[in-house]
């Protein structure tokens, strides 16, 4: 095993599991879907754009791994149970010039239209409202994004406001229901 992986695997990341799916820490051999997903203009274009340098890719790859040493969360990586592959990442982030965490979402090409990203997210959110008190979490969602803003209305986000100047752009800002209210 590579210091990567064994440092990998001691990084505080708590491991969920849905019946299809199980929401983990990065690992070595996420890094090569990971470039694929960062190189795909589709997937990509409402994230700034494809990133074919793969060194860029690695830095956002470890930036991951801090974010949940820093800030005690971050995205999990999705793994298919039935196959094994990487099929996406979601999770928490808390940028340091945003308002408040949001929680976000990206499923490789080959696996999307399966709903794993709604079991993730809706996992997800719920970890985070039970045991990081994110009771009303927020996704940035571009306008013309019409997946993501599919899944955000399927999980019951509603558009509280735009957000202009948001890397460039305007977003929309969606509002997750309250896990109070029994809702994530």
């Amino acid at each position: 095993m590579t210091a990567l992986g064994q440092r990998a695997h001691e990084l505080p990341i708590p491991v969920l599991e849905t019946e299809r799916l199980i929401l983990r820490g990065p690992e070595p051999r996420d890094f090569a879907p990971l470039c694929d997903f960062n190189s795909d203009a589709d997937r990509m274009r409402f994230l700034g754009g494809p990133v074919t340098d793969h060194d860029q890719v690695w830095r956002g790859f470890l930036t991951n791994m801090g974010h949940w040493m820093w800030r005690g969360h971050g995205m999990w990586t999705v793994q298919e149970k039935a196959s094994g592959e990487t099929v996406g990442r979601v999770g928490v982030i808390d940028h340091l010039q945003w308002d408040e965490p949001e929680i976000g979402w990206h499923i490789f090409a080959d696996h999307e239209g399966r709903g794993f990203a709604y079991e993730a997210a809706l996992t997800a959110r719920r970890y985070a409202a039970e045991t990081w008190g994110f009771d009303r979490l927020i996704s940035y969602i571009d306008p013309d994004n019409t997946r993501s803003r599919a899944l955000a209305e399927r999980l019951g986000a509603t558009v509280e406001r735009e957000k202009p100047e948001f890397f460039g752009t305007t977003v929309l800002v969606y509002r997750h229901p309250s896990a109070a209210k029994g809702d994530a």
